[in-house]
C-alpha cells in the first residue's frame, strides 16, 4: 500500500484477563534500535515503542482467550490484519505427516466460495510458496504487486485479479527456527504496496509469540479428534436387519472435556432370531478421575458394551439376568463406576418385548393411540448397591408400533428437569406426523430436532427406535 496509516488497535483495554504469552519489557526482539536519536525526539520514540508494545500485548491476550483451535486461528487472523493494516487474510495448518499439504484454510473477510477459489492455486505458487517447508533466512513472503511481480504464478495472478487482491504478506508459523513448521498465515491488501517496517516488526513478533500457543491448540485438537474417533468406533457400525423389525439410532457425544460419563446403544442379532436392544450410560471413575474422566469413561463404556453383548447371546431372552450379570462384572472389574441401562429382548415375529431397566429413563412405546411410557420399576444404577434387583416387564406390540429407548441426555435436551424432559419427549413422539412414525430413522431425526438439534452438549445423547412391521 502506498499510503501507510498509523497503527491502531481495536482490542479493548485489558482488565482481569487470563495469563497470556507476554514478552518481557527488555526483550531485544521487541525493542527497536533507537540509534543516535536527538534528546528532543527520544521521548516521542519511546512513547511510540510503548504504544506498539501495549498493542502487541493486547492482541496476545485476545489470542490467549480464544476458544479452541478455530477461535485461535480466527484471533490470529484478526490481530495480524489489525497490526498490518490489511483487510483480508488466510491461515493454513499442517497436519502431522502431511508432507507440506495443508489442511482446509481458514479465512478472514473471505467467504466459502472465495476460499474455494484460493484453494485452486497450487501451494508452491500461491501465497504460502516456500513457507510450508523449511523457510529460508528471509522467513516471509512479500508480494507487493500481485499483478506485476514476475514471480507470481499465472493461476495466482488470475485469482488475485478475480478477487481484487493487490498485494500479500505471509509468514510461517513455527515454534523456532529449528522446529517443524505448524502452518502459515497470509494477509491481503486491496491495492499494491507493502507494510512499513514498524508494522512488519510487530506482526513478526506477534506470530513468534503466537506459534507456541497455536502448537498447543493443534495438539489438543488432534487428541480430541483421535479420542472421538475411538469413541465412535466403540459403538456399532451398523444395525442388524430382521424381518418384521426396522431399527435406527442416533448418538451425539458430549465434548470429552465436559463429559462425566459415556453412553452407548446397541442392537444385537441373537441366535434364535430375536434382537437385543439396549441403551445405557457408564458413570464415575472415583474422586481422582481428573481431566481425563471423559476419555476413561468412554473406554469403560466400550468394555461394558462388549460384555453386555456376550451376556445377551448367552441369556438374551432374560433381560433381568443380562443386567444382573453386567452388574456383577462392574463390581468386579470397574469398582469405581456405575451404569444405568435398559435391555430389551424383542421377538419380531411375535412382536413380543421383554425388558428390564436399571435407573435408566423409561422407554416410550408409540402406538396408533399415542405414546406411553413402558414403566420399568424403580431401581438403583448397576454397581451402586450390594445386589441389584428389578423385575422384568413383558408386553406385546401391534404392527406399526415403535419402541423408543433413550438416555438421560436426550430427556434433558427437552427440559432441564429430568421428569419434565421425559414427558416432553413422550409428547413429541406422540405428535410426530404419521409418515415420520413409519420410518424409525426419520423418527429419530424428528425427535432430535424437537430436542434442539444435534450439536454436542454437556451430556451424551443416545436414541434408539425399533418399529414392528
Amino acid at each position: 500500500m502506498t499510503d501507510v496509516h498509523p497503527l491502531t488497535s481495536t482490542a479493548p483495554a485489558a482488565t482481569a484477563l487470563p495469563p497470556a504469552p507476554a514478552a518481557p519489557a527488555a526483550d531485544p526482539l521487541l525493542l527497536p534500535e533507537l540509534g543516535e536519536v536527538p534528546a528532543a525526539d527520544l521521548q516521542d520514540r519511546l512513547a511510540g515503542w510503548l504504544s506498539d508494545f501495549t498493542s502487541l500485548q493486547e492482541h496476545l491476550e485476545l489470542l490467549a482467550r480464544a476458544d479452541g483451535l478455530a477461535g485461535t486461528l480466527d484471533a490470529l487472523l484478526d490481530s495480524g490484519a489489525a497490526l498490518l493494516g490489511a483487510r483480508r487474510g488466510l491461515v493454513v495448518t499442517l497436519p502431522p505427516g502431511s508432507e507440506g499439504q495443508p489442511a482446509r484454510p481458514v479465512g478472514l473477510g473471505l467467504d466459502r466460495a472465495t476460499l474455494g477459489t484460493l484453494e485452486t492455486v497450487p501451494v508452491e505458487h500461491g501465497p504460502f510458496a516456500g513457507l510450508l517447508g523449511r523457510p529460508g533466512p528471509e522467513g516471509r513472503l512479500l508480494i507487493a504487486d500481485l499483478a506485476a511481480d514476475p514471480a507470481v504464478g499465472p493461476r495466482f495472478r488470475e485469482v488475485a485479479e478475480q478477487l481484487g487482491l493487490g498485494a500479500c504478506y505471509a509468514l510461517p508459523l513455527a515454534t523456532g527456527p529449528a522446529e517443524e513448521v505448524l502452518g502459515a498465515a497470509a494477509w491481503f491488501y486491496d491495492e499494491p504496496g507493502s507494510p512499513d517496517e514498524r508494522r512488519e516488526h510487530l506482526v513478526r513478533r506477534y506470530c513468534e509469540f503466537a506459534a507456541p500457543l497455536l502448537a498447543r491448540q493443534l495438539a489438543a485438537d488432534r487428541a480430541v479428534r483421535a479420542a472421538e474417533t475411538l469413541r465412535r468406533s466403540l459403538l456399532p457400525g451398523h444395525l442388524p436387519a430382521r424381518t418384521g423389525l426396522k431399527v435406527a439410532a442416533r448418538c451425539v457425544p458430549a465434548a470429552l472435556e465436559r463429559a462425566a460419563g459415556s453412553d452407548w446403544y446397541d442392537a444385537i442379532a441373537l441366535p434364535d432370531d430375536t434382537v437385543g436392544l439396549t441403551v445405557g450410560s457408564v458413570l464415575g471413575g472415583g474422586p481422582g478421575a481428573g481431566p481425563h474422566a471423559g476419555t476413561d469413561a468412554a473406554a469403560a463404556m466400550g468394555r461394558v458394551r462388549a460384555a453386555l453383548r456376550a451376556y445377551a447371546v448367552l441369556e438374551g431372552e432374560d433381560p433381568v439376568s443380562v443386567l444382573g450379570d453386567l452388574e456383577l462384572l462392574l463390581k468386579t472389574t470397574e469398582p469405581t463406576r456405575s451404569a444405568t441401562a435398559v435391555y430389551a429382548c424383542v421377538d419380531p415375529a411375535g412382536r413380543r418385548i421383554a425388558l428390564a431397566g436399571a435407573a435408566n429413563c423409561p422407554p416410550v412405546l408409540l402406538t396408533r393411540y399415542g405414546a406411553n411410557f413402558v414403566e420399568t420399576s424403580l431401581s438403583a444404577p448397576l454397581g451402586m448397591l450390594s445386589c441389584w434387583e428389578a423385575p422384568g416387564v413383558e408386553l406385546t406390540a401391534e404392527p406399526g408400533d415403535v419402541l423408543v429407548l433413550y438416555t438421560e441426555g436426550l430427556a434433558r435436551r427437552f427440559a432441564p428437569a429430568l421428569h419434565a424432559g421425559q414427558s416432553a419427549l413422550r409428547r413429541a413422539a406422540a405428535d410426530a406426523p404419521r409418515d415420520v412414525r413409519l420410518d424409525p430413522d426419520r423418527l429419530c431425526a424428528h425427535l432430535l430436532e424437537q430436542a434442539g438439534g444435534g450439536e454436542p452438549g454437556t451430556d451424551d445423547l443416545v436414541l434408539l427406535a425399533a418399529r414392528f412391521e
